[in-house]
């Protein structure tokens, strides 16, 4: 990345702004999307879904869990319907599949606010923040799951951002504002991707529940790499880019859990290195044919004679 430029405006400059974001402008698609599928019943009447992100049915046909949601009633001592653990193993099966922590970065509509507050600290250039460790996510999961059984109650469920901004969407934001609000300066004041990074239990989850997922990232082309940093500078786990990127004994794929899929090193890498693939692909192009510049016939013609 060259001083003063922002991450992705040599892509910009090669691919053109569309495709230097297309998947950000698919995930924010995705995102409003399915918010706009839960608020059209309680806004418009039009039923297409029940429920809520946490749990819902879709056509009265397709049930949908999160399965952190029925560990946490078991943990209470609740049985959960069955719909409701047929929906689980669904959401579960699905992200076995894509990446648990697609859930995160496609889904979760704390990602808008926390990418904004991103966005607004580079631009800002705000350097300094808290060290927080990754870890602590993991003591709060488990907290999550240690309070139903100590207390029989869903304890998580009454402070999680996700379920008080859909409460605050239906019945008015009030207190959601403040969580919203809280958030956002966390991530702008405090530290860098402090809550979706360090400390969001669901995120620790959702994390541990992808590391055998199908659907990875690869840095297939990682000979072309410049050093210049973007995708570094973009990515909301930045530990999971390095050694696929750099470490030749690695494979190319990012295998790390935590690796949320976003596709936003595919978006701002001029020199196309990522694509998505599967945990299976090896594949690399080899320097001479990434390197090699393209020779007119005509002029090897010229220089062999």
């Amino acid at each position: 990345m060259k001083p003063g430029a922002h991450p992705g405006a040599e892509a910009i400059a090669a691919k053109g702004w569309l495709a230097a974001h297309r998947y950000l402008l698919w995930r924010r698609a995705t995102q409003l999307g399915i918010l706009g599928l839960f608020l059209l019943g309680p806004w418009f009447g039009w039923w297409l879904v029940k429920g809520n992100i946490a749990s819902s049915l879709t056509l009265d046909a397709l049930p949908l869990t999160d399965p952190l949601l029925i560990a946490q009633q078991f943990a209470a001592g609740h049985w959960p319907l069955t719909t409701a653990l047929i929906g689980a193993l669904i959401v579960l099966l699905f992200y076995l599949l894509v990446g648990g922590r697609v859930y995160c970065a496609w889904v979760c509509p704390i990602n808008i606010v926390t990418d904004a507050a991103e966005w607004l600290r580079r631009r800002l250039k705000i350097r300094g923040q808290m060290r927080l460790s990754p870890h602590i996510r993991y003591w709060l999961l488990g907290a999550v799951i240690l309070l139903p059984l100590a207390t029989g109650a869903l304890a998580w469920e009454l402070v999680n951002p996700v379920t008080l901004v859909y409460r605050g969407l239906i019945f008015g934001m009030g207190v959601a504002w403040t969580v919203v609000i809280g958030l956002f300066l966390f991530d702008l004041l405090i530290g860098r991707r402090a809550w979706c990074g360090h400390l969001c239990p669901m995120g620790a989850f959702y994390g541990l529940l992808g590391e055998g997922a199908l659907l990875r990232i690869s840095a297939t082309r990682r000979d072309r790499c410049d050093d210049c940093l973007d995708c570094f500078a973009v990515c909301p786990e930045q530990q999971v880019i390095r050694p696929s990127l750099k470490d030749a004994d690695h494979t190319p794929v990012i295998l790390a859990g935590h690796c949320t899929n976003c596709g936003r090193c595919i978006d701002v890498c001029a020199r196309d290195v990522f694509r998505f693939t599967t945990r299976f692909s090896r594949t690399t192009f080899p320097p001479a044919e990434v390197e090699k510049p393209h020779q007119n016939p005509i002029h090897q013609q010229e220089v062999s004679t």
